[in-house]
């Protein structure tokens, strides 16, 4: 991580809003096979533990990153609470999508986000404690998954309404709030905003909703969702298992969404000492362009395809790059630079990947940490 980054990291117990995200409710006595079939990671009849995990279509392209939430009903009936980003996007809306699915199943499903809010925390000695050292095991496709020191416990908790975030160490933990309670129930934090949040994510690697997984363009691990622990390659069928676990075995990971440090061309990342205040737009193409260089002793190929900006906050953000781009950045050979339409012209920005400090090197890679 650049220097200027560690700078937004602030010490202290934060609490911020996470907007955005829609609630639905899947409860019956088949919920569990319901949602077993339609998610990316494996949900068995007894689990209660809270998870991470993903909607895919048939084409293996990612719907909706989703929270599952594990409750009982006022009549004491065991189900689960779906948290999704509820903006509009291509994909379809997800509560028609669960109903279209039910057929015989014995499911209720109903959208209860005006009931609910919900809230990220971290900082504090609970938003930490059940961290462990992170153990990886890799695939030939460059695929990676977490595996957690003790299976039969799950590693995002198993309090009702609270998911121990471990998509990336540090990130605290998610609550799930009655919507009168607000962050009254926690009240030893500070209250930030939800661009806090967003930074939050942000320096910490962790892609969320469409903005940062474009509904039905997505791939699951270009998305980071095999690292982030949302994807199970050994369950059985669900729905986009097939492309998943064939890209798993016998595929080649190119893609990867990493936090990039935006600046001006001439400025050297390592040497900035503030960032830039310019709002930037989402969904444009970061471009590679090669490095001139005096040395010419080692030819250099001329880079193919494009990378994507998307959210950004106080001068860094999240972007979907090729690896072999972060790779031509971090040998000196590639630059990455966006051009933003500004008054009739145009300003070039230039774009400085790191790799997040919780994210493990593929081993024999040639992408060395920054």
């Amino acid at each position: 991580m650049f220097s200027v980054v560690k700078s937004l990291v602030r010490p202290g117990k934060f609490l911020a809003p996470i907007p955005n995200r829609g609630i639905i409710s899947v409860f019956g006595s088949q919920a569990f096979s319901f949602l077993n079939g339609l998610l990316s990671s494996s949900i068995g009849p007894q689990d209660n533990g809270s998870q991470f995990s993903a909607v895919l279509n048939a084409q293996g392209r990612v719907l909706y990153d989703v929270f599952l939430y594990p409750s009982t009903n006022s009549a004491g009936k065991p189900g689960y609470f779906l948290e999704y980003d509820n903006r509009l996007s291509e994909a379809p809306p997800l509560l028609s999508y669960l109903k279209r699915h039910i057929l015989r199943s014995k499911v209720q499903v109903r959208d209860v986000s005006e009931d609910y809010t919900l809230w990220a925390s971290w900082g504090a000695t609970e938003d930490q404690v059940w961290e462990t050292q992170r153990q990886w095991s890799w695939a030939r496709s460059g695929a990676l998954e977490p595996v957690w020191d003790n299976p039969t416990y799950s590693p995002w908790g198993t309090d009702e309404n609270i998911i121990h975030d471990r998509r990336a160490v540090g990130m605290g933990r998610r609550h799930l709030l009655k919507a009168d309670q607000g962050s009254k129930v926690l009240r030893d934090y500070e209250t930030v905003d939800s661009e806090a949040y967003l930074l939050h994510r942000i320096i910490h690697g962790v892609p969320e909703g469409n903005m940062d997984i474009p509904a039905m363009t997505a791939f699951p691990m270009d998305s980071n969702l095999d690292a982030m622990g949302g994807l199970d390659f050994r369950k059985g069928c669900y729905v986009g298992q097939e492309l998943t676990v064939r890209t798993y075995h016998t595929g080649i990971i190119r893609k990867r969404t990493f936090p990039v440090l935006l600046h001006k061309p001439d400025e050297n990342p390592e040497d900035i000492t503030s960032l830039t205040s310019h709002a930037f737009p989402s969904n444009i193409d970061i471009r590679p362009s090669v490095k001139s260089r005096g040395d010419i002793s080692r030819p250099i190929s001329r880079p193919r395809g494009t990378g994507k900006l998307l959210s950004t906050a106080q001068g860094v953000g999240l972007a979907l790059l090729r690896l072999e781009h972060v790779a031509g950045v971090q040998n000196g050979d590639l630059d990455l630079q966006i051009e933003i339409p500004e008054g009739g012209r145009t300003s070039m920005w230039s774009v400085s990947p790191w790799w997040p400090s919780w994210w493990p090197q593929e081993p024999a890679s040639s992408i060395e940490q920054m």
